[in-house]
C-alpha cells in the first residue's frame, strides 16, 4: 500500500489532484479495448530477438539431462536457419559463439558439432564461414604457441570430419607430426614436440567418432593406423625430465603405490588398444547420429554438402608459448580400490574424460562456481551409461552387475582436480583456485562429493611418507584450508595411533602441520575443541595466547631493563638519539660479558620492535617500516647480526610461525635479510640445534620454499624484461641476479646433501639415534629432491628464454611472407573480379544499345 499511496499522493497531476491522475489511468473510454487493464493482469510477453535466444540456448546446451539431446540440437539449428535471412547479427554471432564455447566450455564441443551438422543440411554456407574462421584461429594460436587452444579448435574441427572432403583433419595432424619429429630430432629434451604429439593423440578419437561405421572401416582406419605408427616413435620414448616430476618416491624395498606413467605413452597404448576394438570409443557422445525414427533428419545428414577444410599454414618454426611445457604423468587418488570408481589407466576413457575436465578447470578459472557445476554434471557431456548414477554410495558399486559402469562421476571430477593440485613442477593457476573449486563442488553437492573427498584424503594420507615432499605440503595446505570451510570437522579418530609416533615420522609431521595451519585460519581454542582427547597435547597453552610473552619483562633475562626501555621509546616514537644511547649501553655490557656486541644489541632491538607491533600483523609491519633504516644497518654490519634478526623473529613468534613467516618476507623485501641468510639459518642453525628434526617442521619448509620462489621469480622477471627492447634492464643486473640464484641453490644442495648423506656434524655426534637418524636422512633426501628439481627448472628456463626469443623472431619473419602472399592473392582475385565485372558491364551496355536501335527501327 505504501507504493500505491506514493503514486496517488501529491498535487498537480495531469488531472488536477493526485487522485484524478490515477482515475484517468484506471478508467478508459468505452470504445477502447481495456481487457488488458481490467481482466488480464499478466504482463505483456517480451520476445527476445533471435540472436539473443540463440545465444542463450547455445550456452546452455547439454546442461539439462531431462531434454533429449537430438531435440535440443534440432531446436537450436532450426532457430538459426529460420532466421538466417532476417537477422544479420545472427550469422556472425553464431559462428563466433561456437568457436568461443569450444574453448571456454570444451565439454560441450561434440554437441556444438552436432548443431553445426544439422545447420549444414539447410545452410551449408554457415559451415564454410565457421571453417574459415576456425582455420584462421588455429593459425593464430599456432603462431602464438597457445597449444591448448590449438587442441580445442582441432577437437571441434575433428568432430566435423564427417562433412569434410578429402583428408580433412588427417592432413593437419600429419603436418603437425612432421614439426614434432623435427623438434625431437634436434633435441631429445624438447617439450614442444611432446606437446604436439599429445594434441595429435587427443584429437584422433574425435575424428574417428565423427564418421559413420562405413567411413571408419573403409577410409579412416588405415590413416589412423599410419598416424599411430608414426607417433609411437616419440610417445614410446621416456622424456629426460620425467624423472624430475615423479610424484612418488618409495624407499628401498617398498612398492610404488601408484606407478606413474607418461601421459603420451599411456595415450599411445590406449589408442592402439582402441584400434583393435574397431574404434568403438564408447564414452564419446555422438549427437550428430539421430535416432532411426528421425527419418527426414537422418536422410538430410547423409546427403549434406561436403566442405573443403581451408588451408591451415603451420609455421616451420613453432614456439613454446606463454605456458611452460613439461612432460605429464598419470596419477590418481583412487588407485588400489576393490571396485573401480574411476576409469582405469588402460581405458582410453580415462584420458579423454580427464583431458576435457582439465581444460574446463583451467580455462574457466575466472568462475569457480561454473567450473564446479560442470564438474558435478560431467555425466551430461558423455555417452549414456558411461557413469554410474550420481550419488551412488561407494559400497553400492559392488552390487552393480557387468556390463554396467561403476565409474562414479563425483570421483572422476575430484580426481581431475587433484591431478592439477598435484601437478609438477607447477600447476597452471594458483593452488588456492583448485582449493576453491573443490570447496564449491562440495557445497553444490555435499552428499555426493564429501564421501569422494574422504576416500581421497585417506589414500593421500596413507601414501604421505612416499609422496614427493612438495606434493605432501600441497596436500597439507589443501586439507587444512578445506576443513576451515566446513567447520574444521574431520574423523580424527582414524589417525589416533599416529599421534604417538616420533615427530620425525611423515604422518605425525602431517598431523602437526595441519593443526598449525588450522590455527592460523582460526584460533587455538576453537581448533582444540574439534580434536579428540589424544590430540589435545599437540596444542600447548602458549598457543592460546594472542600475543607472545615479552622476554624482557622478566628481570632474570639479560638486558631486561634496557629491553623495557627501548620498548617504551619505540611506543612513544622517540627520536633515534635516545634509542642510540640505550643500544650503546647494551653493547658495552655485552663486551664486558664476552658477548658479540652487535648480536646482543640486535637481538634486544628486534625483539622490542616485534613486541611493540605484536597487536596485529599490520602493527608489526608499521613498526618495521618506521625502523627499517636501523634494521638495515644492523643487518649490513655482519653476517652474525643478520642471522640474529631472523633468530629473534622466529623465537618471538615461535608458537605462531605463520606470523613469523610474514615478517621474514617483509624483511626480505626491504633487503634487511638476504635469501642466503634465511637458508643458512633454517638448514644449518635451526636444523643443527634440533639434530635435523626441524626438517620435519612445516613452517621451516615453507620458509625455505617461499624464499627460493621469491628469488627465482625475481630472476624470471629480469630475464623476460631483458628480452623486451622497451624495458630498461641491463644484462649486468640480470647476470648478478642469476649468479645469486645459483649460489643460493648451491648452499641448499650442500646443506641438504649433508643431511641426506648422514655426514652432518650433529648426526655424527649422536650415535645412539639409529632409527631417528634414518628418518632425518629420509627428510634430507626428500628436501633435496624438491630443490634439485627447482634448480633444474630454472636453468631450463634460462636456456629456453633465449631460444624462445629466437624462435619468435623466426615465426614473425615467416608469417610476414605468408601474409604478403595472401595479400597479393587477394589483390589478384579482386583485379580479376573487377575485370570480369567490367567485361560483363560492357556486354550489357552493348546489348542495351542494340535494343535501343531496334526500338528506333520499329518506330
Amino acid at each position: 500500500m505504501a507504493d500505491y499511496d506514493r503514486r496517488g499522493g501529491g498535487g498537480g497531476g495531469r488531472g488536477g489532484g493526485g487522485g484524478g491522475y490515477n482515475r484517468k489511468r484506471r478508467y478508459r473510454d468505452d470504445n477502447e479495448d481495456d481487457n488488458h487493464y481490467r481482466g488480464n493482469n499478466s504482463r505483456r510477453r517480451y520476445d527476445a530477438p533471435p540472436h539473443v535466444r540463440l545465444r542463450k540456448q547455445l550456452i546452455a546446451i547439454a546442461e539439462n539431462p531431462m531434454i533429449e539431446r537430438h531435440d535440443e540440437i534440432s531446436q537450436i539449428a532450426n532457430l538459426f536457419t529460420d532466421n538466417w535471412d532476417d537477422d544479420v547479427l545472427l550469422r556472425g554471432n553464431f559462428t563466433d559463439l561456437v568457436l568461443q564455447l569450444c574453448v571456454e566450455q570444451p565439454l560441450k564441443t561434440p554437441f556444438l558439432a552436432g548443431v553445426l551438422m544439422v545447420v549444414n543440411t539447410n545452410k551449408p554456407e554457415a559451415m564454410d564461414l565457421l571453417l574459415e574462421k576456425a582455420a584462421r584461429l588455429i593459425e593464430d594460436k599456432l603462431r602464438e604457441g597457445e597449444w591448448r587452444d590449438v587442441k580445442l579448435y582441432l577437437k571441434l574441427v575433428g568432430c566435423l570430419q564427417g562433412v569434410l572432403e578429402g583428408e580433412g583433419v588427417f592432413g593437419v595432424l600429419g603436418e603437425l607430426f612432421e614439426r614434432a619429429v623435427g623438434l625431437q630430432t634436434a633435441s631429445s629434451e624438447d617439450t614442444i614436440g611432446t606437446e604436439i604429439v599429445k594434441i595429435i593423440l587427443l584429437t584422433l578419437p574425435y575424428v574417428m567418432a565423427a564418421g559413420s561405421p562405413e567411413q571408419v572401416q573403409q577410409e579412416w582406419q588405415q590413416k589412423a593406423a599410419d598416424l599411430l605408427e608414426n607417433t609411437a616413435i616419440i610417445a614410446s620414448e621416456p622424456h629426460p625430465l620425467q624423472a624430475v616430476i615423479e610424484p612418488y618416491h618409495p624407499e628401498a624395498g617398498e612398492e610404488n603405490p601408484a606407478q606413474s606413467q607418461s601421459l603420451i605413452s599411456l595415450l599411445q597404448a590406449q589408442l592402439q588398444a582402441e584400434t583393435a576394438q574397431g574404434w568403438a570409443l564408447s564414452c564419446l557422445p555422438r549427437p550428430w547420429q539421430f535416432p532411426v525414427g528421425e527419418v527426414e533428419t537422418v536422410a538430410k545428414l547423409a546427403s549434406a554438402k561436403k566442405h573443403v577444410l581451408p588451408n591451415i599454414v603451420i609455421p616451420k618454426t613453432v614456439v613454446r608459448g606463454p605456458r611452460p611445457l613439461f612432460p605429464e604423468v598419470y596419477i590418481s587418488v583412487y588407485g588400489q580400490q576393490e571396485v573401480e570408481s574411476v576409469p582405469p589407466p588402460t581405458s582410453l576413457a580415462s584420458s579423454l574424460i580427464r583431458d576435457a575436465l582439465l581444460d574446463t578447470i583451467n580455462v574457466l578459472h575466472f568462475n569457480r562456481n561454473a567450473t564446479a557445476r560442470q564438474l558435478i554434471e560431467v555425466d551430461c557431456y558423455f555417452a549414456p551409461r558411461t557413469f554410474a548414477l550420481r550419488g551412488t554410495p561407494f559400497d553400492r558399486l559392488r552390487d552393480i552387475e557387468k556390463p554396467k559402469s561403476t565409474w562414479k562421476p563425483e570421483d572422476v571430477a575430484v580426481d581431475a582436480v587433484f591431478t592439477q593440485l598435484f601437478l609438477l613442477p607447477n600447476p597452471e593457476h594458483k593452488l588456492v583456485y583448485y582449493h576453491s573449486v573443490l570447496t564449491e563442488a562440495c557445497k553444490l553437492a555435499p552428499a555426493a562429493i564429501a564421501p569422494s573427498l574422504g576416500r581421497a584424503i585417506r589414500y593421500l594420507y596413507r601414501n604421505a611418507p612416499r609422496m614427493d615432499l612438495e606434493l605432501a605440503y600441497r596436500f597439507m595446505d589443501w586439507f587444512s584450508h578445506h576443513l576451515s570451510n566446513f567447520g574444521f570437522t574431520w574423523k580424527w579418530t582414524e589417525w589416533v595411533e599416529d599421534v604417538e609416533l616420533s615427530g620425525l615420522h611423515p604422518r605425525k609431521a602431517f598431523i602437526v602441520g595441519s593443526i598449525d595451519k588450522e590455527i592460523r585460519l582460526s584460533f587455538a581454542q576453537r581448533i582444540k575443541n574439534t580434536l579428540p582427547e589424544p590430540y589435545q597435547k599437540l596444542i600447548g597453552p602458549e598457543k592460546e595466547k594472542d600475543v607472545p610473552d615479552f622476554k624482557f619483562a622478566n628481570d632474570d633475562t639479560p638486558f631486561a631493563a634496557e629491553g623495557r626501555e627501548i620498548a617504551a621509546l619505540l611506543k612513544r616514537k622517540a627520536p633515534d638519539e635516545e634509542i642510540d644511547a640505550v643500544i650503546q649501553r647494551i653493547q658495552s655490557q655485552a663486551i664486558d660479558r664476552d658477548l658479540d656486541a652487535l648480536v646482543a644489541s640486535t637481538d634486544v632491538f628486534v625483539t622490542c620492535v616485534l613486541y611493540v607491533g605484536s597487536k596485529s600483523l599490520s602493527h608489526v609491519l608499521a613498526a618495521i617500516e618506521r625502523t627499517k633504516d636501523r634494521l638495515a644497518d644492523a643487518g649490513a654490519a655482519s653476517d652474525a647480526s643478520r642471522t640474529q634478526i631472523i633468530e629473534a623473529v622466529m623465537a618471538y613468534w615461535s608458537v605462531h610461525p605463520g606470523v613469523a613467516l610474514s615478517i621474514v618476507e617483509k624483511l626480505l623485501n626491504y633487503s634487511i635479510l638476504t635469501p642466503l641468510t634465511v637458508i643458512n639459518w633454517a638448514l644449518n642453525d635451526q636444523a643443527g640445534k634440533t639434530r635435523g628434526e626441524a626438517l620435519a617442521w612445516a613452517h621451516i619448509y615453507e620458509l625455505v620454499f617461499n624464499t627460493v620462489i621469491k628469488v627465482t621469480g625475481r630472476v624470471r622477471q629480469l630475464v623476460v624484461k631483458v628480452s623486451q627492447p622497451d624495458e630498461m634492464v641491463d644484462d649486468e643486473t640480470r647476470d648478478n641476479e642469476v649468479r645469486n640464484m645459483r649460489e643460493l641453490f648451491r648452499a641448499i644442495e650442500d646443506s641438504l646433501g649433508a643431511w641426506a648423506g648422514g655426514t652432518k656434524d650433529e648426526m655424527l655426534e649422536s650415535n645412539a639415534r639409529g632409527e631417528e637418524d634414518g628418518l632425518v636422512r629420509r627428510w634430507g633426501t626428500r628436501w633435496l629432491r624438491v630443490f634439485k628439481r627447482r634448480q633444474a627448472i630454472e636453468e631450463a628456463f634460462l636456456v629456453e628464454a633465449v631460444r624462445e626469443r629466437e624462435r619468435r623472431e623466426e615465426v614473425r619473419k615467416e608469417w610476414e611472407v605468408v601474409e604478403r602472399q595472401r595479400r597479393e592473392e587477394r589483390e589478384r582475385k579482386e583485379a580479376e573480379e573487377k575485370e570480369r565485372n567490367g567485361a560483363n558491364g560492357a556486354e550489357e551496355e552493348k546489348k542495351e544499345n542494340g535494343m535501343e536501335g531496334e526500338v528506333d527501327i520499329i518506330e
